[in-house]
């Protein structure tokens, strides 16, 4: 499975529509096996979906993202865990330990979240 986190310094960024890295962690039964630090300067929610599909994603974590990337996103079949907030190595421990949905890692004055697990 692979996870791709949005990044701005080493934290999520917390506009998914702006931002211009993703860190692509390969995970097998919630172990990381590998990852990378990609470039993401496609700007349209079109591209920025095909991009994340080609990168053979399953599941987008990011701060907040509009409507429309999200429609695009998940037209590609791509779950996402939207509204996250935090560093990016504590954010990944949290997800690999299943504690994401901790209310420290959600955004200040976020209360929805686009995520499957929570459903």
């Amino acid at each position: 499975m692979k996870v791709a986190l949005t990044v701005w310094k080493d934290r999520i960024s917390p506009l998914f529509d702006s931002t211009r890295r993703l860190l692509v962690v390969d995970f097998d039964n919630r172990r990381i096996v590998g990852q990378h630090r990609v470039i993401f300067d496609s700007e349209s929610a079109a591209a920025r979906a095909s991009t994340l599909a080609a990168l053979g994603v399953d599941i987008l974590i990011c701060g907040a993202i509009s409507d429309s990337f999200v429609n695009f996103i998940k037209a590609h079949h791509i779950d996402i865990i939207s509204f996250v907030s935090g560093n990016i190595d504590d954010v990944i421990e949290a997800y690999v330990s299943g504690t994401l949905g901790n209310e420290k890692f959600v955004m200040p004055g976020c209360n929805a979240r686009h995520d499957p697990a929570a459903k």
